[in-house]
């Protein structure tokens, strides 16, 4: 079971606080930040704010001054003397917009990844259509597992994350049905290329490490998928891509 900090709804038009609702499964999209440190950062901020009024316009739910409210949402939960390590999910639909604190968990090496022949709705957007997946993470420890979505014989992402694969140094990415988050296009930007192709399930003996990169993990390295008999071979690029994500930490500015 979740543990949240905080976890507030409030209308869209008022502002005003009514009943908690999480949206899991409404039309509307959600991004999920790490909150951290005393005063508190959140790293790639202001990207995830950008981000998420990108898609609500996709799906026709942006509304005027959408983003002044969340943001200003966001600094009314938010206290300056508090310490966070914790994960900041802001959900909209049509009527209201969600806030919510939960902690954030780092993963363990001895991470394990169970494959389930699944594709999220709409992939190419963080959608809220996100139940099937989560009754199968409800059952996790997600310090040491995650699901990895299956479908058409490929592997997509992972229930929580973005998916990278290494192969003779070289990193690939899934080419179709998913959803490039904020922390899968840092990397992109800091590597200068992710091969997108089609990864087959029969061929992931092929590589070498499998990574899970976003906002809730950071960066987690697979040990092993017992249903194919995987297991990993290198740390190699889990630790370069560890540096990266550190040293961008480190710069986070505090939240203002």
């Amino acid at each position: 079971m979740v543990t949240y900090l905080l976890k507030k709804s409030y209308q869209l038009k008022t502002n005003q606080e009514i009943n908690f609702n999480d949206l899991w499964g409404d039309k509307g999209v959600f991004t999920t930040m790490w909150i951290f440190g005393k005063p508190a950062k959140i790293l790639f901020f202001k990207k995830h704010v950008k981000n998420l009024i990108k898609s609500l316009k996709v799906y026709k739910l942006n509304t005027p001054n959408l983003e002044k409210n969340i943001l200003k949402l966001i600094k009314l939960n938010i206290y300056r003397k508090k310490s966070y390590n914790h994960l900041l999910r802001v959900a909209v639909n049509k009527k209201m917009i969600s806030i919510s604190l939960r902690n954030r968990k780092t993963p363990k090496l001895n991470f394990n990844l169970k494959l389930i022949n699944h594709k999220r709705f709409d992939p190419k957007y963080k959608n809220l259509k996100y139940k099937f997946i989560l009754k199968h993470l409800s059952k996790m420890n997600n310090t040491t597992s995650d699901v990895g979505l299956c479908y058409k014989n490929t592997i997509l992402e992972s229930g929580t994350s973005n998916m990278l694969f290494i192969k003779n140094d070289k990193v690939y990415s899934p080419l179709n049905n998913i959803y490039k988050g904020i922390t899968y296009r840092f990397f992109k930007k800091k590597l200068g290329k992710i091969i997108s192709k089609d990864i087959l399930i029969k061929n992931l003996s092929e590589y070498d490490e499998i990574l899970l990169i976003g906002s809730g993990k950071g960066v987690a390295s697979i040990k092993n998928i017992n249903e194919i008999n995987w297991k990993r071979k290198s740390l190699k690029f889990y630790k370069i891509f560890s540096n990266f994500y550190k040293s961008e930490v480190n710069k986070c500015s505090i939240y203002k």
